[in-house]
């Protein structure tokens, strides 16, 4: 039987919540913080004010945005991880992907950087409906994480520094594009980086109704 996002959503939060501390220590790489800019620099020609983050972490990226002008909310399922958001001022909330319970078109933005490799295929679809209907019509949402060249499949990642190891579902570029076509229509898509640290990059729009 294939794995399911239910089964690797304890074993995710306890090894989430183990390395919180350290994780909010660590800096960001300047192409992840140039990844952000080119972001909010689309939102900000979209007028896209209200902004959703999932699996948003220690809330880096949260304040980021916030401190920027946006209205965010950021979401994570580790408590640990959540608690460092509100330290920053943030409106965080424990939530898991399949449980965003907001009313529908409540964002202009969703914002999701290395998490959405945690859902198995199986499951993605169900998790990229959940941010589909959280959109407004025309809002825009990142989707990045790391794939393709020598990141494939499902499973633990060889060498995972966090205890339990985690569940990393690494995808083609087709794939994640395949995958994404289903709810939005593909802005921009670009690789960044080679090898294990190969990052895909997606800027998605939902769809405005025609006519």
């Amino acid at each position: 039987m294939s794995v399911r996002y239910d089964d690797v959503i304890g074993p995710l939060r306890a090894a989430y919540d183990d390395g919180a501390e350290r994780r909010d220590a660590s800096g960001k790489a300047a192409w992840k913080l140039a990844e952000r800019e080119a972001f909010l620099s689309r939102l900000r020609g979209h007028e896209c004010e209200r902004l959703l983050e999932i699996g948003a972490g220690t809330g880096q990226d949260s304040a980021y945005f916030q401190e920027n002008g946006r209205e965010v909310v950021a979401v994570d399922l580790s408590p640990a991880m959540v608690a460092l958001c509100r330290e920053k001022g943030l409106d965080a909330r424990v939530m898991d992907f399949l449980s965003l319970d907001f009313p529908s078109g409540s964002f202009d933005a969703v914002y999701a950087v290395n998490c959405l490799l945690h859902v198995p295929n199986r499951d993605l679809p169900a998790v990229l409906d959940e941010v589909h209907r959280l959109l407004r019509p025309g809002g825009l949402f990142f989707l990045g994480v790391y794939g393709g060249g020598k990141l494939t499949g499902e499973g633990p990642f060889e060498g995972d520094d966090h205890r339990p190891p985690r569940f990393f579902s690494f995808r083609t570029d087709d794939e994640l594009k395949g995958y994404a076509r289903g709810n939005f229509e593909i802005v921009d898509f670009h690789a960044v980086g080679a090898d294990e640290v190969r990052f895909q990059s997606l800027t998605l729009r939902r769809p405005r109704p025609s006519g």
